[in-house]
């Protein structure tokens, strides 16, 4: 984009699809005058600078995340104006249970998010881990099986949607029985919403679903487990409790997993889109991938960071506080980019080119950071990892599909309408399968 500054400042980019394809522009542009700025369209203090990020990620005590995923683009309960100079801790308490999603572990704050991270944590053990990813190498072949004769696909209805969702499925003991109606659930929801979901560039209405019947379902999974344990994982979800030997509801701990598990197959989804994509468009870096594996997961590594799958979140400051030397007034919404932070050039050297060998990747906050860093990281670093070696064993080369997307120079390529997801809407590849891959 070629953006002139008025350009920038006449956009709204939380009510414009101005910067839909290409917000990195507009992040570049309020990272030169500042790595922390106030926009002028909703007052919002845009954080694009790499240290900055991480210094409000890791300080609960002055920043909230009571509104991490809406911020206050679906308007703000909490009676802000006129507490400026205050400290409005116990405020926003006293109205947290009007703010939206305020029964996710994405909106809590200390000490009820450390309870509810104690018990997200032991569903994603080592072990358990280790469990998962013995599944999803027998995953990824099933799925390819799927397509691989014909010699193209729609890469996310074919292979990244439906592995993710039994990836997940499979990490929280969701039964094999029920697994497919989990995707088709979801794919149809998904529909219906058109795709846009929260942070969209139209008004959406702030609602639980597809959340809501994911809460249904676990809420009966726990219920059914605690009445006849099987000793399955769930029958082991079941039977977790807090860090204080105290029983959680059911509801607790079906709002944990389904946190999980919708934010697990999501931005997963949008990561392989983009590590095939880049596969699919440079046949330079194809090529040393399918030489050297051992080159793979810091590949993976840089695909999150220069094209991370959640541009950022918000917090709301809790007092007035100052970073990056900007006064921060108490109720002040912060917009924390994750996409402009990881192309902070002060941390990264040219931050917008695609080293698949860079030394500090993995320094990327595309999983944000402190303590609502994302549990799932290791589980979607494993996924693409797996999808990539098995997708490698069974073709010989992959292609970027000129009849869907253009020619090199010319691609055409759609991205989701919304603030906070960054990703392909979808990507179609062509291949040439290995002799034997076939089915």
């Amino acid at each position: 984009m070629n953006d002139k500054p008025h350009d920038f400042e006449a956009y709204d980019i939380f009510r414009s699809d101005r910067f839909v394809n290409d917000p990195y522009s507009y992040f570049d542009y309020l990272r030169e005058q500042s790595p922390v700025l106030r926009e002028p369209h909703q007052g919002i203090f845009m954080v694009t600078g790499y240290d900055e990020a991480i210094e409000i990620y890791n300080d609960p005590g002055r920043f909230s995340s009571c509104m991490s995923t809406t911020g206050p683009m679906m308007g703000c309960p909490i009676p802000l104006e006129g507490h400026e100079n205050e400290d409005i801790s116990e405020l926003i308490e006293e109205y947290r249970d009007k703010t939206p999603f305020s029964d996710q572990i994405t909106t809590m704050d200390p000490p009820e998010h450390t309870k509810h991270r104690a018990l997200l944590m032991r569903l994603i053990t080592p072990v358990r881990l280790k469990q998962n990813e013995d599944y999803m190498q027998e995953l990824a072949e099933r799925q390819i099986d799927t397509f691989i004769s014909r010699g193209e696909c729609e890469f996310m209805d074919a292979y990244a949607q439906p592995f993710a969702v039994f990836a997940i499925s499979d990490l929280l003991g969701v039964p094999p029985e029920d697994r497919e109606q989990f995707r088709k659930k979801l794919l149809r929801q998904e529909e219906e919403r058109g795709g846009a979901g929260i942070g969209g560039v139209d008004e959406v209405e702030v609602e639980h679903s597809p959340l809501a019947w994911l809460y249904d379902t676990f809420s009966a999974f726990i219920e059914d487990r605690r009445r006849n344990p099987t000793g399955d994982i769930l029958s082991g979800l079941a039977a977790a409790t807090f860090p204080d030997g105290s029983e959680p509801d059911p509801l607790d701990v079906a709002r944990i997993a389904s946190n999980l598990f919708a934010a697990g197959q999501e931005t997963t989804v949008r990561l392989l889109s983009y590590a095939f994509q880049v596969v699919g468009e440079r046949h330079d870096i194809q090529q040393r991938l399918r030489e050297d594996r051992s080159l793979i997961p810091n590949f993976v590594e840089e695909c999150l960071r220069i094209e991370g799958p959640v541009k950022g979140d918000f917090r709301l400051a809790k007092r007035p506080t100052q970073v990056g030397g900007v006064d921060i007034p108490a109720g002040a919404f912060l917009f924390i980019a994750n996409s402009a932070a990881n192309r902070d050039p002060r941390m990264f050297e040219n931050p917008g080119e695609f080293q698949m060998d860079r030394k500090d990747a993995r320094l990327h906050v595309a999983f944000s950071r402190g303590n609502h860093a994302c549990p799932g990281a290791p589980l979607a670093r494993a996924e693409a990892v797996i999808s990539l070696n098995r997708m490698f064993d069974r073709t010989s080369d992959i292609r970027i599909s000129e009849k869907v997307h253009g020619p090199p120079g010319a691609r055409r390529y759609s991205y989701l309408p919304t603030f906070i997801l960054r990703g392909l809407t979808h990507l179609n590849l062509e291949f040439d399968p290995l002799s034997g891959s076939s089915v």
